[in-house]
């Protein structure tokens, strides 16, 4: 034994009826059309705000309301009881939706603005490359014993008392020993643009 599975089926008695072709079969699709309609003039801004609380989007609300009410006119005729309608619809929405959200991967929100961050800009190769010679021309000016100490310094990145041990001097000897090589180099007139 078999159960129908739609509930208008299971109250036909016989064979169905061949499609008519005629007046009245227009007459039956305008009585639709009309009662349809009837029923979204009625309703419509209540489903809208619901639509409406559903996307954050007014448009995408209108959008969203078209495509139920859609779904809800292919299904007009089956509906039984057109005082749910209402919930009908509440269900074709939020399925709809939640289907949009499903096949959407990433959201695009439009703004005035683009949201990338703002970089510093940074400083052109060719001159870092001029600075870098010119102070390596300068270091070289100095006395072997200063720009030893400089080298170790800044450029090897060796604490006063690292200097001093691989120099064998003392700290004080390293401390004012690149003192006075900063200041030879301050006064050197190919770095005057860095001062």
């Amino acid at each position: 034994m078999t159960t129908p599975v739609c509930t208008s089926a299971s109250k036909v008695a016989g064979p169905p009826a061949p499609p008519s072709y005629g007046a009245d079969a227009r007459y039956a699709s305008q009585a639709l059309y009309s009662s349809f309609s009837s029923y979204v003039r009625a309703r419509g801004p209540v489903l809208l705000r619901t639509a409406r609380s559903l996307t954050a989007n007014p448009c995408d609300a209108e959008d969203l309301l078209q495509t139920a009410l859609t779904k809800t006119y292919v299904a007009w005729e089956r509906i039984e009881d057109h005082r749910a309608l209402d919930g009908y619809v509440r269900r074709a929405l939020l399925n709809t939706r939640t289907s949009q959200w499903r096949k959407r991967k990433v959201d695009e929100f439009a703004c005035d603005e683009l949201p990338e961050p703002e970089t510093v800009p940074s400083p052109d190769p060719a001159e870092q490359q001029v600075l870098h010679d010119a102070m390596w021309r300068a270091v070289m000016k100095l006395p072997d014993r200063q720009r030893a100490m400089v080298v170790l310094r800044y450029y090897e990145d060796l604490s006063e008392a690292q200097t001093a041990e691989v120099l064998g001097v003392s700290v004080g000897t390293v401390k004012s020993a690149v003192s006075r090589a900063l200041g030879k180099l301050r006064e050197d007139p190919e770095l005057a643009p860095v001062r």
